[in-house]
């Protein structure tokens, strides 16, 4: 025997005691302890984390919302800022758009029927007057042409100023020129049969005086108000209407004593009526001046 000992020299249990430190300790006991640790570790970990993430998911969603919505209200504000402003532009911008289509609408109208026929009446003034002193002005022919243009003239001014009021197609041209184109061809007529010697010229002084009068009355007391159109004064038109058409024609016999009561109860009827505009027009600017002296007072007290 060398004199080594039995647990030195590898006996079972020295083997052992040796085997046990050189694994670090560690018995077959502790090592089953320390998988299972580590597998419920790792169970943890993976199982319960993503259990947790599972349950917390919606959440985490709201609250990634909640936190990407900071970031993007910049943006959309923006967005909606912009919005915003193209609307009020276009909010804006389109009552500009709706006078300027309105103006043009309004410009277009003086090219209504009405307004046609009130032109129509002032071009046929130049045309009565020719045919009217066509050769001499004696010419029963001529004459009947003139007759002609004369009444197309007086009927279109009974037409357009209805058709205007009905269709609504009353325009600032319509009221300046309607009147002046029906006193161009009443005047004009009065003023050939005068120059021809068919009428008196105190007749035509006459009612051409009392419709230059009546119209230069109207533009003085407009501030009050507005003088209406009697029927008295429609008779008027028609029966001077009537009246010059018979003199333009080159009457014989009871028709021209006809149209000379004609003419004389045209010329009554112009004097009474604008005797009466007279009277309206007085008692208008009475009235205006009363009501203005009470809105005085009013506002003084």
């Amino acid at each position: 025997m060398t004199g080594v000992p039995a647990s030195a020299a590898g006996g079972p249990s020295g083997a052992r005691r040796a085997k046990g430190p050189a694994s670090g300790g560690l018995t077959p006991a502790s090592g089953r302890a320390l998988a299972r640790e580590a597998r419920d570790r790792a169970a943890g970990g993976s199982g319960g984390g993503k259990a947790r993430r599972d349950a917390s998911g919606p959440e985490d969603v709201r609250a990634a919302a909640a936190s990407s919505a900071p970031s993007s209200s910049p943006s959309s504000s923006e967005n909606t800022g912009i919005a915003g402003t193209t609307e009020a532009q276009g909010s804006t911008r389109a009552p500009r758009g709706g006078k300027i289509a309105a103006a043009a609408v309004d410009q277009a109208s003086v090219w209504n029927i009405a307004n046609l026929l009130t032109m129509l009446r002032l071009l046929l003034v130049p045309a009565f007057v020719m045919l009217m002193l066509a050769d001499g002005g004696y010419d029963p022919a001529w004459r009947s042409f003139a007759w002609a243009a004369f009444a197309i003239a007086m009927i279109t001014d009974l037409f357009d100023g209805h058709l205007a009021r009905t269709y609504n197609l009353v325009t600032d041209f319509g009221k300046i020129a309607d009147p002046i184109a029906d006193k161009a061809i009443m005047g004009a007529a009065l003023i050939c049969l005068s120059a021809l010697g068919d009428l008196p010229w105190w007749v035509t002084g006459v009612i051409l005086g009392r419709e230059l009068g009546i119209t230069l009355l109207r533009f003085l007391v407009i501030r009050y108000g507005v003088i209406p159109a009697s029927r008295g004064g429609k008779l008027k038109t028609l029966t001077q209407g009537v009246a010059v058409g018979m003199y333009v024609l080159a009457l014989t016999g009871w028709l021209a004593t006809l149209r000379w009561w004609v003419m004389a109860a045209a010329v009554v009827l112009t004097v009474v009526t604008g005797l009466d505009y007279v009277k309206q027009a007085i008692v208008l600017r009475r009235q205006g001046i009363a009501e203005r002296k009470a809105a005085l007072e009013e506002t003084e007290e």
